[in-house]
């Protein structure tokens, strides 16, 4: 007779999983200053809130347990496989890994990713020469990162969302546009006419696909 691996208690793979991540998305960020340690940090408490119950205590399938079981009761829900929820709900007759919620969430989380890193690296160069960054994902948002950190939260919401997560998400998205605010103010305070000119030609979030600006003005500055 064999055992069962247990689904949930792995409190070591929610640290290493947890670590990793964080490790992996301070190297494509890059904080420097405390505006970019709290959007940071509030990013690793999503990591950490999500493989807490992906791996550590299932708190979302317990909280709606008996709901679960009566609206879909050929499922066990405290089976690993269970967490994802999306899947499971939609009766998808597979692996719920290769699931197409499980799919479409790494193609967010993997745009949101390599936008971060984009958007990084324009920024260092852009500090290089003292110009303002204006190009690569700059010439479509104002924000790049922040985008980015939201694409990279939706894609987990996808693949494992939580009561925890979905609460922290709207909130954490308000945060990013409060300091995209901040970034704002400091940015016209520094530019002036020429940050205007910018901000008027790109938005902050959602992309306009068929505009582009090749805008660049003197002056380094870090925004989001």
């Amino acid at each position: 007779m064999h055992d069962i691996p247990p689904a949930y208690g792995l409190w070591s793979l929610v640290t290493v999983n947890s670590a990793v991540f964080i490790l992996f998305s301070y190297s494509f960020f890059k904080p420097q200053t405390s505006r970019d340690w709290r959007s940071f940090g509030a990013f690793s408490a999503f990591l950490v809130a999500l493989f807490a119950e992906m791996y550590g205590f299932p708190l979302t399938i317990y909280f709606l347990s008996g709901w679960l079981q009566s609206r879909y009761p050929n499922v066990d829900w405290f089976s690993h496989d269970a967490g994802h929820l999306l899947e499971m709900m939609f009766g998808w007759k597979t692996n719920p890994h290769t699931g197409p919620f499980h799919v479409v969430s790494f193609i967010f989380i993997g745009a949101g990713f390599i936008l971060i890193s984009l958007a990084w690296r324009t920024l260092y160069e852009a500090q290089q020469t003292r110009s303002l960054a204006a190009t690569g994902p700059y010439s479509y948002v104002r924000h790049p990162q922040y985008v980015g950190f939201v694409l990279v939260m939706f894609g987990f919401l996808l693949q494992w969302p939580t009561i925890l997560t979905l609460a922290m998400f709207p909130v954490l998205t308000v945060m990013y546009v409060k300091l995209a605010g901040d970034e704002e103010r400091e940015a016209r305070s520094e530019f002036g006419e020429a940050y205007a000119r910018y901000a008027a030609q790109v938005p902050a979030f959602i992309p306009h696909l068929n505009r582009r600006s090749g805008h660049s003005s003197s002056g380094g500055y870090r925004h989001g």
